[in-house]
């Protein structure tokens, strides 16, 4: 097609006349809000920034909808309406009040059922400062366990609600992750490319705090990545002195029992002074491990202000009665905020140390490391990680398939369901897996609910792309080898979606019944095919929800982002012998081998013992196995339990399930497999696909037994000769990767008191070991914990069991039923690449998005021949199409990211150009603007602190595009993400 060339006036011009950007109404005089809002403080005292606030779980104990109406309060007294209504009223009432409020799950609803005078009243609050937002996001996400794109919609959500309804007085200066348990580098550089000023937290090591309290560096400056140009990635830190809650006998809350203060001098109980003395002893004190004339202090915690008086009116009194001693006692309270506070830190012009590595991982004390929930509930890790795929899927269909998308032959539909559902999964007792097994249920409902959405949506999108109105069926749990359309039918059409912006091959796997399958694709040419049995592992995990007896395999080749189509058509033969390949038993020379891989395993113990790369020449001895560690139950020296939160193991020993496997190999010219069966609750599959350069191993483990009185802990270790010097390598959350150094942290001395669980790491997406010659690579289906408890060797863990709770409040064992309530089955997939180190991210780094976006399965009965892609061209192998969704009418979201590090690749670490005019074919690109990450600033007036360090300043550069360049030219630097709003027409 011909590609119109326009100039920079043109689409400057656009944007100014049809992308104005979604937020609250412009007004001619800037109202008093921000930092403008701040009340006066003192010169030459130390000043006490008092800030009201609630933390509200978007569910923990209770659901999001329990929580927020105050329902099952035997649980836990909470009702999140009556703390919004409580507040505002208090706000209402003496302008000189403030309070921060955060979960904008909660906010929103709360909006919707108010009048439009209460509306009217709460803009006027935000607009002058008394209420203002922080943080921003649609709940407040873990950090060890989130994908950075699940991150990045559920802040983008959140602060899209707060743009359209507030304007630029609604936009957060000051993140604020006050709960999580622990902190990743890569949610600090996500927070400092959405324009924040600063970032405030509660929890942190015991170690860590004592050493950075002693050297008064609570407050920092976080150098959050290793490739962005500085400053793009750096983020002014604090950490809370009281986690979130107030200090001691401050506590005025009707949750608490502290002594209210009593001001009538002719009462007996009179206790003024007192508290005033504590107070200011209280704030001496904390400033002692401060560096500058000015504290925080944190007046709320969970779920307080729902009677908003009771705090008031006792702040009030601690302010006035503080205050009129301030000559005498050099102390001067007053009401605040998180971005108030962090102006005065600003404005002293201090030099502030910098952090470079992570907040990972997190101890409360010696036995204490909250290590355990990067794998609870790895279920629902996986349901969350392929929801996020199809969110993905849902929005970029949406945009593709048009206004018919929503409301077209298969029903009204939206994506907003299941976005909302994901932005609430991420919250940091949600994907973390930390919550009560109720309040699972009901993140992993709302999910589905979001699912049904999206199905009709993609369904009406591939009718506007296909023409086709036929029945559409998702089959939904393959995984287990049940789709009843290919289970039943004589003839089907199976259509494949690829998200990726670049061709992609994808084995496909579909229960069938019959021996003899042909299948074409959408040009109609055959396509190899083979007939495999389903293995008894999952005949057993099925149950009776599926019949099938055989798999039909075969290898499609798909378009990038777009699709294609292959006909299935069963054969006369009615028997349903499988005849792809030959069976066979453990034998003294059992290996598989493709193209790049040959596999060998034991003959004597069935077990994996080497990989061979042949197009790499690497050859790596390696025993792989799996182990159960014993969940501590408490013993001499701590009564700390294992439990949702906590991995504590009552020995640095694990225990073999099996030291021998009974192992069958299946091998036909597609697929090679052996699988492996270690006991009644854990088996493998180790398989090779033709011409894939991956190694797969499918597991299955549950339901784990207890009936022995013990609590398990189930890991899969790899151990081989590599000499690996302690080191080992985490992504943080999907994208750059940290160095690990066992029994060590990069800014204290460490004392070890837990030598597996303090060394044990959020996985989110790769862990890997290496030599100087040879990289062990792992990816990883969902997030996990994991680690290298010796050298040359890695693990990870894969599911729990428990049998006591860990005394963190959920008040449960981490003991999930399963459907059968017979205890949780959990199957999954880690993808092995050998290589030698500089060709490794080569490798894993393309392989790691199409695991997190991969195609989605659609069959029709029937035959059909299609295929489509939206793209005149694939975008380069290091450049990423992050977002692709319907912003408005007829504007679209678009993120396009780097993902490779520098120097990983000699090719790939390189800056990346693309031209947008010349990437799509399914639309024409009329007007774009750059956006900031978080999608609620214009890139070129996004303004932030500047902030002194020993190195000199990081102080943001100003930004505007290349005058020279095309509007639509984009260059990218590695790890570099670049958000725009475009203004597209259809073709």
């Amino acid at each position: 097609m011909a590609v119109a060339v326009l100039s920079a006036a043109v689409f400057l011009s656009l944007c100014a006349g049809s992308l104005t950007f979604p937020t609250g109404s412009r007004r001619s005089q800037r109202p008093s809000c921000g930092y403008e809002a701040c009340h006066d403080t003192k010169a030459g005292v130390l000043n006490v920034h008092l800030v009201p606030h609630t933390h509200d779980d978007v569910g923990w104990l209770k659901t999001v909808d329990q929580y927020y109406y105050g329902a099952r309060n035997e649980i836990q007294h909470a009702g999140v309406q009556y703390i919004l209504d409580s507040v505002v009223l208090q706000l209402l009432s003496d302008p000189t009040k403030r309070f921060i409020y955060v979960e904008i799950a909660f906010f929103s609803r709360w909006w919707q059922q108010q009048s439009e005078d209460m509306r009217s009243a709460v803009r006027q609050l935000v607009n002058q400062g008394r209420l203002e937002f922080i943080n921003g996001g649609w709940s407040m996400n873990d950090e060890a366990t989130t994908h950075y794109s699940a991150i990045i919609d559920q802040m983008s959500l959140g602060l899209r609600f707060l743009n359209e309804t507030f304007g630029e007085c609604g936009r957060p200066r000051v993140a604020w992750h006050i709960d999580p348990f622990g902190h990743s580098r890569e949610q600090a550089s996500l927070f400092a490319q959405m324009g924040f000023d600063g970032f405030f937290f509660g929890r942190l090591d015991y170690q860590d705090k004592r050493a950075r309290l002693q050297s008064r560096e609570m407050e920092m400056l976080w150098r959050a990545s290793a490739n962005l140009k500085p400053p793009a990635g750096d983020l002014f830190t604090g950490v809370l002195p009281n986690g979130y809650n107030p200090p001691d006998g401050f506590c005025w809350d009707q949750s608490c029992i502290d002594t209210p203060i009593m001001d009538d001098k002719t009462m007996e109980d009179y206790n003024v002074d007192k508290i005033v003395q504590r107070f200011n002893e209280t704030a001496h004190a904390q400033a002692s491990h401060y560096r500058t004339n000015h504290i925080i202090m944190t007046m709320g915690s969970d779920f307080q202000y729902e009677n908003a008086n009771l705090w008031y009116k006792n702040l009030d009194k601690l302010i006035h009665h503080v205050n009129l001693q301030t000559s005498e006692t050099n102390v001067h309270a007053l009401y605040s905020t998180p971005s108030c506070y962090l102006k005065e830190l600003h404005n002293t012009n201090i030099s502030w140390s910098m952090k470079y590595d992570d907040f990972f991982p997190y101890a409360d004390n010696a036995h204490n490391f909250w290590t355990g929930y990067f794998t609870s509930r790895p279920a629902l890790k996986r349901y969350e990680r392929i929801s996020n795929n199809f969110l993905q899927v849902c929005s970029q269909l949406e945009v593709l398939g048009g206004k018919v998308s929503r409301d077209g032959p298969y029903g009204k539909a939206d994506s907003d369901t299941l976005k909302r559902a994901m932005a609430v999964a991420q919250h940091h007792d949600a994907v973390s897996g930390t919550e009560k097994q109720h309040v699972a249920d009901d993140y992993a409902r709302r999910l589905s609910q979001g699912w049904d959405q999206c199905e009709i949506l993609v369904a009406n999108a591939m009718s506007a792309l296909t023409g086709s109105q036929g029945p559409v069926v998702f089959c939904e749990n393959l995984n287990i080898s049940v789709c009843p359309t290919s289970e039943s039918s004589q003839k089907f059409s199976v259509t494949l979606y690829n998200p990726l912006a670049r061709r992609v091959s994808w084995p496909v796997r579909l229960p069938v019944n019959g021996s003899q399958f042909s299948v074409t694709d959408s040009s109609g040419q055959p396509v190899d095919s083979e007939v495999v049995p389903v293995s008894n592992a999952t005949r057993a995990l099925r149950r009776d929800r599926g019949y099938s007896v055989n798999e039909l395999v075969f290898l499609s080749s798909l378009p990038e982002l777009g699709f294609t189509t292959y006909t299935v058509s069963r054969t006369a033969q009615n028997n349903n012998q499988a005849t792809g390949g030959h069976q066979s038993k453990r034998d003294a020379a059992m290996s598989i081998q493709n193209e790049f891989f040959r596999v060998n395993f034991d003959p004597q113990t069935g077990l994996l013992s080497e990989i061979q790369s042949l197009d790499r020449k690497r050859t790596l001895p390696i025993k792989q196995n799996f182990y159960w560690y014993n969940a501590s139950t408490g013993n001499g020296e701590s009564s700390q339990t294992s439990g949702a939160y906590i991995f504590r193991p009552n020995s640095s020993e694990p225990v073999p399930i099996s030291t021998t496997a009974q192992t069958y190999t299946v091998q036909n010219a597609l697929v090679q497999e052996v699988y492996q069966n270690f006991s009644a609750w854990c088996s493998q599959v180790v398989r090779l696909y033709r011409a894939q350069n991956v190694l797969e191993l499918e597991w299955t483990v549950g339901p784990i037994p207890v009936g022995d009185g013990l609590g398990k802990e189930i890991i899969t270790r790899f151990d081989t000769p590599l000499k690996t010097a302690g080191l080992f390598y985490t992504d943080s959350n999907g994208r750059e990767i940290l160095e690990r150094r066992r029994n060590f942290r990069p800014t204290w001395t460490l004392k070890q008191t837990e030598p597996v669980a303090g060394n044990y790491y959020p996985v989110n997406s790769r862990i890997y070991i290496k030599d100087s010659d040879t990289q062990l690579t792992l990816l990883t289906d969902r997030s996990m914990g994991g680690s290298s408890i010796q050298d040359g060797s890695v693990e990870l863990m894969l599911h729990r069991r428990l049998l006591l709770d860990d005394f963190r409040g959920v008040g449960e064992p981490l003991s999930e039923p399963g459907d059968y309530y017979d205890g949780l089955v959990v199957r999954g997939r880690l993808l092995v690449f050998l290589s030698p180190p500089e060709a490794a991210a080569e490798l894993h780094r393309p392989q790691a998005q199409q695991e997190y976006l991969q195609p989605q399965i659609l069959l029709q009965p029937g035959g059909a021949k299609q295929e489509f892609s939206a793209v005149l061209s694939a975008l380069p192998l290091n450049v990423h199409l992050l977002t692709l969704a319907q912003w408005d009418a007829d504007a679209v979201l678009l993120r396009l990211e780097h993902q490779f590090e520098k120097k990983e690749s000699s090719t790939y670490s390189l800056p990346a150009t693309v031209d947008l005019q010349k990437v799509f074919s399914r639309f024409s690109i009329e007007g774009l603007r750059e956006l900031t990450l978080g999608a609620n600033q214009w890139r070129d007036e996004m303004s932030r602190l500047a902030w002194r360090t020993s190195g000199g300043w990081s102080r943001p550069e100003s930004w505007s595009a290349d005058p020279a360049d095309p509007p639509t030219l984009v260059t990218l630097q590695p790890m570099e993400i670049r958000t725009f709003l475009l203004k597209i027409r259809l073709h």
